[in-house]
């Protein structure tokens, strides 16, 4: 890779990184292509992304950034799990690291402030952004749908009381 094509991908890194919410930081030493593979998939499902950084050029995207804070766990075979979603990419990472012993978290950041390992794995106990907007959506819903069923009551109930003195002897009052 010559000079152009390494700062042309740390430009495009950089840009990456700035237009995300969360960076997690691995180390994935042995992992398999194919289990490589599978994790990347998994990140597509959720819209994040997983990729393998040369550690120099890593750190040079990140200098001057929101960022900027990771360069310093940029050393070994480093890998960088990253998303908008606040938490997708953690919930992922951390749950691959649980099947495969393999892939190790480091840490992170979320819109620029550091992570250890303990508020990433935190971090993806959390529900994720899609499941906090259905939630949202169904207590928004909820009174509504209870004032409609409160409203009835009364005409149903009323409805039942003239509906058993008609029945009372054929007499309705």
């Amino acid at each position: 890779m010559n000079r152009k094509e390494k700062e042309n991908l740390v430009v495009a890194l950089h840009d990456d990184f700035e237009g995300m919410n969360l960076i997690v930081v691995t180390h994935y030493s042995g992992l398999t292509v194919s289990e490589l593979s599978d994790l990347r998939a998994r990140m597509r499902d959720f819209g994040a992304s997983f990729k393998i950084t040369k550690n120099s050029l890593a750190r040079l995207a990140v200098k001057e950034g929101k960022f900027d804070g990771l360069s310093d766990m940029f050393s070994g075979p480093t890998a960088i799990a990253f998303s908008n979603d606040p938490v997708s990419a953690a919930k992922i990472t951390v749950q691959f690291a649980k099947e495969n012993s393999k892939l190790v978290v480091l840490g992170g950041a979320l819109n620029g402030e550091l992570l250890d390992l303990t508020a990433v794995r935190k971090l993806a106990e959390l529900p994720s952004l899609e499941a906090l907007r259905a939630k949202i959506v169904g207590l928004i819903n909820a009174p509504s749908s209870k004032l409609v069923r409160m409203i009835g009551a009364p005409a149903n109930q009323l409805n039942s009381i003239i509906s058993q003195f008609s029945n009372k002897d054929g007499n309705p009052g």
